[in-house]
């Protein structure tokens, strides 16, 4: 969507949902959108995937127009620029319990800014990596990252292991036969990407294992820009150094049930 593009660090999930799985239905992934003009011009741009999903773009902070809306769906969650998705939270009165809630900075990359930090091993694609380690890194991130619950874990893991194989989206830093961390592509749309999934086990842990398998993939990627999210302040000192600089913040919230809108 031409409205979106020049701000496209801040709707990278409307563009890459828009972009892989349209407005047709047919995937938990495909999305419905609602616009505003002002003059003319597209101002906000309100974001609804069919499993129950908020994206927020509101520059004009009319969050009540957004929430009378979606009056009547079901939510899963709502993700977007820190002011626009708490706004919209509080004018959509989500009440849940939450499986998730957080605010994180959000950073960016011109590539030409990358610096490659040294170390061991070199990236290669996930279905390389030995399976099972790689479910089990996955069902760590699930439930300490994600909160999602055991039960539903497991099918989390197995729907996500299958996409990213199926996009080759998600590579392995691997030392030998032994696999270090692992990073991905959670959006991409023409020449950004939004990196997501960034995971080192425990026992690996500051030795910058995972800011050396982002900068790796990010190297062999051929776009020209990145952006992320940072869990952690360790974190985000691995991302700063590889070329990242903060550009505001960014909430997520992903509730443990779908709840209807009134």
């Amino acid at each position: 969507m031409a409205a979106l593009t020049p701000h496209a660090h801040q709707a990278m999930f409307p563009l890459n949902n828009l972009a892989h799985y349209g407005m047709h239905g047919g995937s938990p992934f495909a999305v419905t959108m609602w616009m505003t003009r002002q003059g003319g011009r597209i101002t906000d741009v309100l974001t609804y995937t069919d499993f129950g999903m908020v994206m927020a773009f509101l520059p004009s902070g009319d969050f009540g127009a957004a929430a009378r809306v979606l009056a009547g769906r079901e939510a899963v969650g709502i993700a977007g620029v820190q002011s626009w998705a708490r706004g919209i939270e509080a004018a959509m009165n989500l009440t849940g319990p939450r499986a998730l809630d957080q605010d994180e900075p959000q950073f960016l990359l011109d590539l030409p800014d990358l610096a490659l930090p040294g170390g061991p091993g070199q990236i290669g694609p996930l279905a390389d990596a030995p399976k099972a380690v790689i479910r089990d890194w996955m069902l760590d991130y699930q439930l300490t990252a994600l909160g999602t619950l055991g039960d539903q874990a497991d099918q989390r893991v197995t729907d996500s292991y299958a996409t990213y194989l199926a996009n080759a989206s998600h590579v392995v830093l691997m030392q030998d036969d032994i696999p270090l961390a692992m990073t991905g592509f959670n959006a991409q749309i023409a020449d950004m990407v939004q990196v997501g999934h960034v995971y080192t086990p425990p026992a690996r842990r500051g030795r910058g294992h995972a800011r050396r398998a982002v900068a790796l993939h990010l190297a062999a990627s051929g776009v020209r820009r990145a952006t992320l999210f940072s869990a952690n302040g360790a974190a985000a000192r691995a991302y700063r150094a590889t070329g990242f600089r903060q550009i505001g913040d960014w909430a997520l919230i992903l509730l443990r049930d779908k709840e209807r809108l009134s």
